[in-house]
């Protein structure tokens, strides 16, 4: 192929048949030539020659793509060869690129032809800057600001250059350039500004060229949040902008500028000129867009433009009132045009646009949090009064001073605070317990995904919304209550403005006082309840449904003071039980566990003007009530039941309650195992296995809620459970010695799999909540050995259940050092057989992995001494199965490896076999943590790999191993100690590792650690430090090194919630309701 005669460079390309190949690559022709000529440009590119006939190329060829392709081989030099350039190649290439922007951008027609070609000039010429400006290219500013005044389009061109150099420098130069080149072109960029100043501002004043003035005004823009502020408040600057700003071409660009002045914030310095640049804004902008406006139906049918133009603004607002709203609140003359503003911003915030809500409300959580923080912090106790919303007259001397200060404060911000409930009310974002949503073509739905985003919202409105309400309960109430009237009326019923409506007061939930809350509550739920009855269509009651279920989940204070008002909302979920309008009834069956959660003792007493408590009367009419759900919300049902049964003290009551709770599922039960005793094909029918899954699946249910009182009922159908079990299993692995590995993806074997899966998982439920009394255990773990224990060591791998795994570390975790007879029995069923699963690689049986390491941290933390008996083959697989743990890249697997190690690190210390143990072991372990903790790949483990080396650096240096660590055959000389041999052990090993570091730097790595050894936080920062100058970690994403600290830092921020009432909704605390 003549493409082939391109690899020759040693003399001119032939541009022409260049052209071709690259016309080629990007062609229509076959997927073969198209690959041919990519593998030629590739050689191309890769050739360190190819360079020297970028020039030549551009010179001759008439094609842009053959120009980039051109250019992009001269970008890589420039990045990665430059400096090793001889310096003439490196003029010419300058002059060369130089010449070609001057020559193509200096008349209108070829610079607009060229544009694209241009622009990508422009970008190789400020990367070459980054290497050879200040110090190789003193006279670079001066030049192109020359070179600017000599034509319009020249100069245009030349502020989009001083736009790209000032973003390389100041936006995008983190992990591109060394801290020290990023520091000179900032200094350089400072000390010239002065000409690039005078130039904008000439520009600015004498040009009438439209694209110029918004070239200048975009490159403004990039330099306005860096250079020095005598810049913008002592020149004529903020004058000129503000002229521009009426103008409708120039709007955005000028506004984006005026934004990011608003956003500088040194202190007081400039404070005349801030208070003087808003009021000239605020009135031209009352030209440009009245303030009768109807903002978010004018964006609604605006332009880009102007839809452009009011994201702007609530950027510029928001910025200015971030950093200088105390500078306009101070003085009585600007603070009409203050509200002015304010009004403006709550109009923009119901644009319909997410973005331009985003702004607004992280504006307005910030200025109500600033607000109500200062009254709440006041110790002036008529302050907090106020602010716990008890009206106490004014102390006569508190009114003097700092308080008045405050009080006129509030006064100022009342009316904008009212108008932004309001807004809050109208635009609320749904919670996570809503089911029930309208979908894009009109239709009540159930929720299939859960959206992140609204969530987000969600949480920040509402802790808006709570501050808010501190601030002024009485208006909060009005305002939502007189929205609710209207929705009664019928004047103002929609499906969303129901919504947010009631998505808005149960948020609010737990911010009153008890008894305001009462009086609220009482009529928010006696309206809705009316709503509901006088509305019709079946799409309107399902969305009233789910607001009632929203509203009253929240309120369980309420509920547990109110009975009358509990078994009205516990009926009417019951009835909502039998709505089949999708999402109501899943909604119904869950804030029924909820409110039963909160209020479990009300239903097993007898109320007043009651004959029986209320579960006696919910069991006798249960087959009715779950009549028409779905086995899901069955489960989720007879779980709330068993909540409540849970609450009963008298324990012949709860054993009767229980009993006629499982009637259905132990009568359904007793049929079947009947059948089966009859003929045993009988329980290899598909509806049969449904229907025992489904059973097994109910007591599940109950017994998460009912823990120890289910004891009677497991006992009932344990037994013939496990020979269900054993006989499941026999015919699974029948299915897969038949079918082969398919067998076990059949639905028949899932199926049968699942109930096994169940069975482990009720046993597992039982024993985990049954509170610690030995003979449970005495009678449910030994009839499972085999049927469960054998029966996994003899399944093929792909038939184990990883559940078998998790019930034993339950049974350990729970009876300790009772099951130390047991542990070898365990261990010769599951531990060969199933490290032979998950040591072939890192992926297969993921569910196996992490609940086998659990299974053996259990038995190292209970029954260490078992651990101790075994074998020494025994020991090194537990030792390299924990080491393959944290090798994993699985964050969960990898840290309970890592807590398995130190279990086994502290047991071993304090053991006879202390010295046998880390001979064997210690130098092992340091290796393989150093590896994990330098390659990058395991940050999420860095707090446990440091207590891993501190564990082991501590115990060298305290003399309790008295035998040596070395081999004393392979060493030339002996160690005057154990620390000296690790010091010079690590040192080697991390210099191996490491070869960009140098002895010196490692030497005082080592040492270092050994003196922080007891210090935890400097040994943990010593650590980081050492990560980072190793440069494998420079110019990544770190935050997983700090993940302790934030944590910290997080708990700080939810004791800060917990002190302001209502901040963490009343059903997240979780507190023993004292419901008396």
């Amino acid at each position: 192929m003549a493409a082939e005669r391109l690899r020759d460079l040693s003399q001119p390309i032939d541009v022409s048949l260049l052209d071709a190949t690259v016309a080629a690559f990007y062609g229509t022709g076959s997927k073969e030539e198209r690959a041919h000529a990519d593998q030629i440009l590739r050689d191309l590119q890769n050739n360190p020659d190819m360079w020297l006939q970028v020039v030549h190329i551009l010179q001759q060829t008439k094609s842009l793509n053959t120009k980039f392709f051109a250019l992009q081989v001269l970008e890589g030099v420039i990045k990665y060869r430059w400096n090793a350039l001889p310096v003439e190649q490196r003029d010419g290439m300058k002059n060369y690129i130089s010449e070609v922007i001057v020559q193509l951008s200096s008349n209108e027609a070829s610079f607009r032809a060229e544009r694209l070609y241009v622009n990508k000039l422009n970008i190789i010429l400020v990367q070459i800057l980054k290497h050879d400006w200040p110090a190789r290219w003193r006279s670079f500013i001066p030049d192109l600001v020359a070179a600017a005044k000599t034509s319009e389009t020249i100069c245009e061109n030349c502020m989009a250059i001083l736009k790209l150099l000032s973003e390389e420098v100041f936006d995008f130069s983190r992990g591109e350039m060394t801290q020290q080149k990023i520091k000179e072109l900032k200094q350089s960029l400072n000390s010239e500004f002065e000409l690039i100043h005078e130039l904008c501002l000439y520009v600015l004043s004498a040009s009438q060229r439209t694209e110029l003035v918004r070239a200048t005004l975009s490159t403004l823009h990039a330099f306005l949040s860096w250079i020095p502020l005598g810049y913008i408040f002592e020149s004529t600057l903020l004058e000129t902008l503000l002229k521009f700003f009426p103008v409708p071409s120039y709007r955005n660009l000028t506004l984006q500028c005026l934004t990011e002045v608003a956003a500088l914030n040194f202190g007081d310095y400039y404070d005349v000129q801030y208070v003087k640049m808003y009021n000239i804004f605020m009135v031209q902008l009352q030209t440009i867009l009245p303030p009768t406006t109807n903002i978010p139906e004018a964006y609604a049918h605006g332009t880009n433009e102007e839809q452009a133009f009011i994201q702007n603004l609530a950027l510029f607002f928001t910025s200015f009132y971030k950093f200088h709203i105390r500078v306009l609140e101070n003085a009585q003359e600007n603070i009409s045009a203050l509200l002015m503003g304010l009004e403006y911003l709550v109009n923009i915030s119901y644009v319909d646009d997410t973005e331009v809500f985003k702004v607004c409300l992280d504006y307005w959580n910030s200025l109500v949090l600033e607000l109500f923080d200062t009254h709440h912090n006041m110790d002036n106790p008529a302050v907090t009064a106020n602010m716990m919303g008890l009206q106490v007259p004014l102390l006569s001397g508190m009114a003097d001073g700092l308080g008045a200060q405050l009080l006129q404060r509030r006064q100022i911000y009342a009316g904008t605070m009212s108008k932004l409930r309001m807004l809050m009310i109208c635009r609320m974002a749904k919670p996570e317990e809503v089911l029930i949503v309208e979908d894009e073509n009109g239709n009540i739905v159930r929720e299939t995904m859960k959206d992140n985003d609204v969530l987000v919202q969600y949480k920040i409105m509402r802790e808006t919304l709570i501050y808010l309400s501190h601030l002024d309960h009485e208006d909060t109430e009005k305002q939502m209550l007189k929205k609710l009237s209207k929705q009664l009326s019928g004047e103002d019923w929609t499906w969303n403005n129901l919504n947010t409506l009631c998505w808005a007061i149960g948020s609010i939930s737990g911010s009153m006082m008890e008894d305001q809350e009462n009086r609220f509550l009482v009529m928010v739920i006696r309206d809705l309840l009316n709503l509901c009855e006088i509305t019709k269509g079946k799409d309107n009651k399902a969305v009233i449904a789910s607001n009632i279920m929203y509203v009253v989940g929240q309120y369980p204070r309420f509920l547990r003071a109110h009975w009358k008002f509990l078994k009205t909302v516990v009926n009417k979920l019951f009835e909502f039980m039998h709505e089949t309008h999708p999402g109501v009834q899943d909604m119904a069956c869950d804030t029924f566990l909820k409110i039963v959660q909160k209020c479990k003792r009300k239903f097993v007493t007898v109320q007043v003007g009651e004959n029986e408590p209320f579960v006696s009367e919910l069991l006798s009419a249960l087959a009715t009530t779950v009549a028409d759900l779905e086995p899901h919300q069955i489960h989720t049902f007879y779980e709330s039941v068993g909540h409540m049964i849970q609450a009963e003290p008298d324990p012949h009551k709860r054993d009767e309650y229980l009993q006629r709770l499982m009637e259905l599922p132990n009568q359904k039960w007793g049929e079947i195992i009947g059948q089966a005793r009859q003929s045993v094909d009988f329980l290899k029918d598909q509806d049969v296995i449904r229907t025992v899954l489904n059973i097994l699946q109910t007591n599940t249910s109950v017994a998460s809620s009912l823990g120890t009182y289910f004891l009677t009922q497991i006992s009932l159908i344990f037994l013939d459970m496990l020979n269900v079990y054993r006989m499941y299993s026999e015919l699974i692995s029948n299915s897969i010695a038949e079918g082969g590995p398919f067998a076990s993806k059949t639905s028949y074997v899932k199926l049968l799999r699942s109930v096994k899966r169940e069975t482990l998982k009720l046993i597992e439920t039982f024993l985990d909540k049954a509170e610690d009394q030995p003979q449970i255990g005495k009678q449910f773990v030994p009839p499972m050995m085999d049927p469960v224990l054998g029966d996994y060591a003899r399944n093929l791998p792909d038939a184990r259940e990883s559940e078998v795994l998790s019930l034993f570390a339950t049974i350990i975790n729970k009876y300790k050092g009772a099951m130390i007879e047991d542990v070898p029995r365990i261990f010769e069923a599951v531990f060969q057989c199933t490290l032979e699963m998950i040591t072939k690689n890192f992926e297969d049986y993921p569910e196996h992995r992490l609940k086998f390491f659990s299974l053996l941290r259990a038995i190292a933390t209970h029954c260490f001494p078992a651990l101790i008996r075994l074998s020494s083959q025994q020991l090194k697989l537990v030792m390299d199965s924990i080491i393959w743990a944290f090798r994993h890249t699985e964050r969960n697997i990898a840290e309970t490896g890592l807590n398995l190690l130190l279990e086994m690190l502290k047991n071993f210390q304090a053991s006879e076999f202390c010295n046998q143990f880390y001979r064997t072991y210690f130098l092992t372990i340091e290796q393989e943590i150093f590896a994990v903790l330098t390659d990058t790949f395991h940050k999420p483990g860095f707090k446990l790999h440091v207590l891993v080396l501190q564990h082991l650096f501590c115990l060298v240096e305290s003399g309790l191993l008295s035998e040596p660590l070395w081999d004393a055959a392979a060493v030339p000389y002996q160690y005057p100690n154990n620390g000296m041999f690790v010091r010079e052990y690590t040192i080697k090993l991390l210099s191996t590792s490491f070869p960009n570091m140098t002895a010196a730097e490692v030497a005082q790595f080592v040492n270092g650690l050994f003196e922080s050894r007891n210090d935890l936080s400097t040994f943990k920062n010593h650590i980081r430090d050492f990560l980072v100058q190793s440069k494998e970690f420079s110019a990544q994403d770190n935050k997983d090194l700090y993940a302790e600290e934030a944590a910290v830092q997080r708990e700080r921020e939810r004791q800060r919630m917990l002190s302001i009432p209502g901040l963490i909704a009343p059903n997240e605390i979780q507190d023993e309701m004292l419901d008396s």
